[in-house]
């Protein structure tokens, strides 16, 4: 069985803001298209075009409804992928190795020669975080991006995971949360950011930042913009056809 290192330089991760996201599929669409271009081994789909598709992801988006006790109902998006647990189950399941934690920077990786798809991780991780590919018939997760981050060729400002990068709302950050003077740990500090499933106990270095509540409904009317006339009388050529019309 693989062992956890003792602890880790860094704690990279990210920081997602479900009061943020949209559920616009942006950042599960920047990884698909990232990871299968860039990657070594592709993320494959199967049937993709048929009655019954699948395929292999690094990320999701769920949407729930959620009721709370006062106020109006909220649609939330909920992104989910890999949360690099600080005591992965994940890594110390595996029985050849393949599954393992990096001391560097925390990210939790798979080395895939050595992976035999026998899905023990998958078994292990409380968050369903990865995934089968049935073509590779090794085990994908996030790697958040590993081979863009310390890509120096990369201009600055596209060294960040794809799924950041992407992100149309913002609702996506990444950096040190190891390090409490960090954007990322400010940002968590402020709005109480918090884990998902702690009682797991696995420690995972993503946070989530929650839903701010919504009191009430919005009180205006979302089509009164499309029913205003633009201009009391018209002019110019619209004028006059308006004038010719009401003669006939």
């Amino acid at each position: 069985m693989t062992t956890l290192p003792q602890s880790t330089d860094k704690k990279l991760g990210l920081v997602i803001d479900l009061d943020t996201c949209v559920g616009c599929h942006a950042c599960v669409i920047s990884c698909k298209g990232w990871n299968t271009e860039n990657y070594g081994a592709p993320l494959s789909d199967q049937d993709p075009y048929g009655a019954d598709p699948s395929g292999t992801f690094l990320n999701r988006v769920h949407s729930y409804e959620v009721q709370p006790e006062q106020g109006a109902a909220q649609l939330i998006h909920f992104p989910k992928s890999c949360l690099h647990c600080e005591d992965a189950p994940c890594v110390t399941v595996c029985p050849t190795g393949a599954s393992y934690k990096r001391v560097e920077d925390g990210i939790v990786l798979v080395n895939e020669s050595d992976c035999i798809g026998c899905g023990l991780c998958a078994w292990a991780c409380p968050y369903g975080a990865r995934e089968m590919d049935q073509e590779e018939k090794v085990m994908k997760k996030c790697t958040l991006c590993v081979d863009r981050i310390y890509n120096e060729n990369l201009p600055e400002v596209d060294r960040v995971p794809s799924c950041v990068r992407t992100c149309p709302a913002g609702a996506r950050h990444f950096g040190d949360l190891g390090d409490p003077d960090s954007d990322v740990s400010q940002l968590v500090l402020e709005r109480g950011g918090v884990d998902l499933m702690p009682e797991q106990g696995t420690k995972p270095v993503n946070k989530y930042l929650p839903p701010r509540p919504k009191d009430a409904l919005p009180e205006f009317d979302v089509l009164a913009p499309f029913l205003d006339p633009v201009i009391a009388e018209p002019k110019g050529f619209l004028g006059w056809l308006d004038k010719a019309l009401e003669k006939i």
